[in-house]
């Protein structure tokens, strides 16, 4: 992870050890820190600002922030370094679509992120038998929800964790072995998977969790999230369908135990801006299109404009609503590189 660059070891080294001890006290201050480190250390992120003439001296308030838009990490190396990444996580898309490549330059810093996100909202690992129906992901490489989940299963300790591809008869019966054991067990799956599994087995469930981590382009009826986990609910009798919020440009996830509310782990945020002027955030309790803040981003960019559209509530919780259409899409990524 070396770097011809002693300053830029030395600050990227410092940024790293305090990420995962920020509150929300100091939140703003380690966010802009990281902010002017990235404006003077990523390419890419550097020229973003000077097209929008803004210099990261001046910046100081979160708020002020430019978010980079994330459909550059399709056309561009966003990377901090001139080391070999030690992984490169790639979006799915459809055949001949252009994918998302996220060079990642410590794959330790993820797995520090995700082990402690997973462990504030879950507990340990080792206390759950996992189990992981992500089809569509196993079935091509550079996936970063294959990667956290085979680091979760490893943690389990526990031999029945596991992936499963097609084999839903295998899964169901370790499901309910677990169950008549009152073995606490969370079987997390792309959405469009777990609805087939609902589709053939239906179960009552009290020692389980479901969790969904989104996933019906192109694989029929597209359902909203309420729809989707009523029929959950309904297939496994539980009373709420939780849910993981990642993507492959970030290295930290939200997660929400019901009633699609989402919250993030400390050194996340998520903002909202107006779906048709990117550069104009809008207050709390307003829907609008989402903006991530993910200190763990640190050899990245942090400041991420996504693609879907949300609601932040008061306490800081957030929903997701959907996706940017195309002229939305357009109208936040005017400025090409």
């Amino acid at each position: 992870m070396g770097s011809n660059n002693p300053y830029l070891c030395s600050m990227s080294s410092r940024l790293s050890d305090i990420i995962f001890d920020v509150t929300s006290a100091n939140f703003e201050q380690l966010a802009l820190e990281v902010f002017r480190f990235q404006a003077e250390h990523n390419a890419v992120y550097k020229k973003y600002l000077d097209i929008l003439r803004v210099k990261p001296s001046e910046v100081q308030s979160v708020n002020h922030i430019p978010y980079l838009p994330i459909a550059f990490f399709k056309s561009h190396n966003i990377y901090i370094g001139d080391s070999i990444p030690q992984a490169i996580f790639t979006s799915s898309g459809t055949t001949g679509a252009e994918t998302s490549k996220h060079p990642v330059r410590s794959v330790s810093l993820y797995e520090q992120s995700f082990m402690a996100g997973f462990k504030q909202f879950y507990g340990n690992p080792t206390d759950y038998t996992i189990l992981a129906l992500l089809p569509s992901y196993l079935e091509r490489e550079g996936s970063s929800l294959v990667y956290m989940v085979q680091q979760l299963i490893k943690e389990s300790r526990n031999s029945q964790s596991g992936f499963f591809l097609n084999e839903h008869n295998k899964l169901v019966d370790i499901i309910l072995e677990q169950e008549r054991h009152r073995r606490p067990t969370l079987l997390i799956g792309v959405t469009f998977a777990l609805l087939e599994l609902a589709s053939s087995y239906k179960m009552s469930l009290s020692s389980t969790i479901i969790m969904e981590t989104g996933g019906m382009k192109g694989r029929g009826k597209e359902l909203t999230r309420g729809e989707m986990h009523l029929l959950l609910k309904d297939a496994f009798s539980v009373g709420h369908i939780h849910s993981e919020y990642g993507m492959t440009e970030l290295l930290s996830q939200a997660y929400s135990k019901g009633d699609g509310l989402f919250e993030t782990p400390p050194w996340m945020q998520v903002l909202v801006r107006d779906p048709y002027d990117p550069f104009t955030l809008l207050p709390k309790n307003s829907s609008g299109a989402i903006n991530v803040i993910d200190l763990a981003n640190l050899y990245s960019c942090s400041f991420i404009q996504t693609d879907d559209l949300g609601k932040l509530h008061a306490n800081g919780t957030f929903e997701v609503l959907g996706r940017m259409d195309g002229s939305q899409v357009r109208g936040c990524n005017m400025l090409v590189l």
